[in-house]
């Protein structure tokens, strides 16, 4: 089947209908009656010792659905040049990403020094997170655009991959710009944070 043809089945299976949410996968290197090799209060330590940016990913309402679709992400990076790719990464048990999918685009929104608020109301569940949010369609996808967000990448969904307790959305950009400020809102050990000078 190839790449191309894995991930135009993928797109094809994701946006055929309600997707669930697949079972927490086991630890195939950990036996039963083993401990697993890293606790995750220990693994949550270490890994918040590196900063990351902050986003909200957004797509489109499909139809038959209340409104638009957008969660918070700081678990998002650039891929590939060559093609454009950038890829994010989601819980298996989402309630958004089966939205996400079935719409088969996105806009990742990287999030601006001083929209901690904005990302707050993006990290809650079954709230309207759209209330009171001024946004604009991408170009290409339709999906909101946040006003204020640093910048923004317009993607098609391309594939999607298995990731232990997550999935991983690779996404080809058909648009982006950097309307927003410069300054990027970041994260670090469980609270936001801001460069030096901001």
């Amino acid at each position: 089947m190839g790449h191309a043809g894995a991930a135009a089945f993928a797109v094809r299976y994701l946006g055929s209908g309600p997707v669930e949410a697949l079972p927490r996968p086991e630890l195939r290197c950990v036996r039963e009656g083993e401990r697993a090799p890293v606790g995750q209060a220990e693994f949550r330590r270490a890994l918040g010792r590196f900063a990351s940016g902050v986003t909200v990913v957004t797509a489109p309402g499909a139809e038959g659905e209340p409104g638009p679709a957008g969660f918070a992400c700081q678990s998002f990076s650039s891929l590939s040049l060559e093609p454009p790719l950038v890829c994010f990464m989601v819980g298996r048990a989402s309630t958004t990403w089966p939205r996400i999918a079935r719409a088969g685009v996105f806009c990742v929104n990287v999030l601006g020094a001083g929209q901690e608020e904005l990302c707050r109301g993006f990290a809650v569940s079954g709230a309207d997170k759209f209330a009171g949010v001024a946004y604009d369609p991408a170009p290409v996808s339709g999906s909101p655009r946040l006003a204020g967000a640093a910048a923004w990448i317009d993607c098609t969904v391309h594939a999607v991959h298995t990731g232990g307790d997550h999935l991983i959305v690779v996404g080809r950009v058909d648009a982006l710009g950097t309307d927003g400020p410069p300054q990027p809102l970041l994260f670090h050990q469980g609270r936001f944070a801001r460069l030096a000078g901001d």
